[in-house]
């Protein structure tokens, strides 16, 4: 490791070590955090304990499931190490859930559902992710653990995976409504949310995000209904002059062109527009994808395109994290020890972000000292 990746675990050490009363689990977490940023092939209990030294991962796991620290406040943390290395007040929030396949019935919130990660119905839990968008880098904010209705209606199931009796059902729009208002009250400074179909048809969702106001791009189907028309209706009676040809950024193969079209919704009171946007292929078969835009009225197709690109950063947030981070390699079926765990590989992930923003934009990236923390000893 570099002396400056150095520098910045000890920062990220000394963020999160008020949080731990005793020194041992605080040694420990950053113990667990040097191993899911290691090269170790697997990320699981017994490596990261045989990476840290230990000859058991008794120590690993206690500090999962029985030692004294909250992961939310840990949360807290990585949010402000992030905002302080990243903030972009042109920022983008992105909402995106992903799967965790396990075996078995008793890790919380698993049962037979649909994984975007298997693009199937496989026996998982899921979780909702906040990721945040920003010139410097990406990275992730916040994360829930969906519990289905299946595990809500059954207090004996929740209480033996250890779910607070408080914790009741939420849609993953409400997990992400939660995520998103936790953000927003810290002060993370974004102009934007995207998200796909999940979030944007939800309609409480939507207004949330008007009440702010916040300007959006999400996704919605073909069957939306924009009475009297459904958007794919809408969408065949554009003219051919509305079609514009944009890119919405920069993929592995080069730039992801597409033509667009946008249509106002109508106008709100306070200036601000609803717009259907929509996204078709070059090449036949033509095939399209919906959005819905609330935005300032000035605000232009090249705006709206751009802000739909980058909700695929989260996918690629997705794949370091479970590649790089061991976000999926957790051995534990608790809802505390599944927070503990994503908590700080997330945190994990958004140190790799900010040293490699560092590294590549030197005087781009702010070098901030934690703000209030301080580690005991």
């Amino acid at each position: 490791m570099t002396k400056q990746g150095v520098a910045g675990l000890d920062e990220v050490a000394r963020r999160i070590g008020q949080r731990f009363a005793r020194a041992e689990p605080r040694h420990r977490a950053l113990a667990y955090l040097k191993g899911l940023l290691s090269p170790l092939p697997r990320k699981n209990g017994w490596q990261l304990a045989a990476q840290a030294g230990d000859s058991s991962p008794y120590g690993m796991q206690h500090l999962l499931g029985r030692a004294s620290w909250n992961a939310e406040q840990v949360r807290d943390d990585l949010r402000a190490y992030v905002v302080d290395h990243l903030g972009d007040p042109e920022g983008v929030l992105i909402v995106d859930e992903t799967g965790f396949l396990k075996k078995g019935a008793q890790s919380a919130g698993v049962q037979r559902q649909y994984s975007g990660t298997a693009g199937r119905i496989e026996n998982c839990q899921v979780g909702v992710f906040l990721a945040y968008y920003t010139t410097c880098g990406h990275t992730f904010l916040d994360r829930a653990l969906y519990l289905p209705r299946s595990w809500t209606a059954q207090a004996q199931r929740c209480q033996a995976a250890g779910i607070p009796h408080a914790v009741g059902f939420a849609t993953k729009p409400m997990l992400a409504r939660q995520m998103l208002q936790r953000a927003l009250d810290a002060g993370v400074p974004a102009r934007w949310v995207t998200g796909d179909a999940v979030y944007g048809s939800d309609s409480q969702f939507r207004h949330f995000l008007e009440s702010r106001p916040l300007a959006y791009v999400l996704g919605i189907t073909s069957n939306y209904t924009l009475r009297p028309y459904t958007a794919g209706a809408l969408a065949e009676q554009l003219p051919k002059q509305a079609w514009r040809r944009r890119s919405a950024g920069t993929g592995s193969k080069g730039p992801r062109r597409y033509e667009w079209a946008l249509h106002r919704i109508y106008l709100d009171d306070t200036g601000w527009d609803h717009w259907l946007l929509v996204r078709r292929q070059l090449k036949p078969p033509h095939e399209r994808a919906y959005y819905r835009v609330f935005a300032p009225a000035n605000t232009t197709l090249e705006q709206m395109v751009a802000v739909a690109g980058k909700r695929w950063a989260v996918e690629e947030c997705f794949e370091i994290a479970k590649g790089q981070c061991g976000l999926d390699e957790y051995e534990v079926r608790s809802w505390t020890g599944w927070h503990r765990h994503v908590t700080l590989s997330l945190l994990a992930h958004a140190y790799l972000t900010v040293v490699r923003a560092q590294a590549a934009n030197p005087k781009q990236v702010k070098k901030r000292p934690p703000r209030g923390n301080s580690s005991k000893s």
